[in-house]
């Protein structure tokens, strides 16, 4: 028996084919983009946010710096009015299980939110709260067509949380709240509101 039976011609045995290598190394990369694109650890994941309910700026009444001439013409310390509800619904499941309501709120300053409360979702990458003109439920592939105001990421898989909209968006005519997965256009659930 020959003493380079590991060889042939003095070559390692791991060298003669470097289609096992590039083969390797594809599968390598390939892997590393699943990992990367599907993030399958985050069925295992969730977030909890419990933001409080939002509450006018405090306009006319923020502190000038001057002294007030006597205590009546102090500013009042009133609490802000509750916001006004513009419309509100209930989530549906989609892609992914998800519960918990949204209103649309409009406060004493003009500003207007979307609140979601009591959210039960699930986690996934590049997740997003979309304010639509789709209704809700049905095909998701359906929220690409239409108008859309992105009001940022999620910011937690359960709990309470407020988005604001864009002073200058238009919302006359949107249906829906929507989360997003904007990495694979998929809808993971949404929330029928008129407005």
């Amino acid at each position: 028996m020959s003493e380079n039976s590991g060889s042939e011609s003095g070559r390692p045995r791991w060298t003669r084919h470097p289609a096992t290598w590039i083969g390797a190394v594809t599968l390598v990369v390939v892997l590393a983009i699943g990992l990367w694109a599907f993030q399958p650890w985050r069925v295992f994941t969730s977030s909890t946010v419990n933001e409080e309910l939002p509450m006018a700026g405090q306009g006319a009444g923020e502190d000038t710096g001057a002294a007030p001439e006597d205590e009546e013409s102090a500013p009042s310390e009133e609490p802000d009015p509750e916001p006004a509800v513009l419309a509100e619904g209930e989530f549906v499941s989609q892609e992914h299980e998800t519960s918990g309501t949204v209103r649309v709120l409009e406060l004493a300053d003009g500003s207007r939110h979307v609140r979601v409360e009591d959210l039960e979702s699930s986690d996934g990458p590049d997740l997003y709260v979309w304010l639509t003109d789709q209704e809700a439920g049905g095909d998701w592939f359906k929220y690409r067509d239409g108008r859309y105001v992105d009001l940022g990421s999620l910011k937690g898989t359960h709990g309470d949380a407020n988005y604001e909209i864009p002073a200058d968006a238009d919302i006359e005519g949107m249906t829906s709240v929507v989360i997003w997965c904007d990495r694979f256009s998929v809808a993971f659930g949404s929330a029928p509101v008129e407005l």
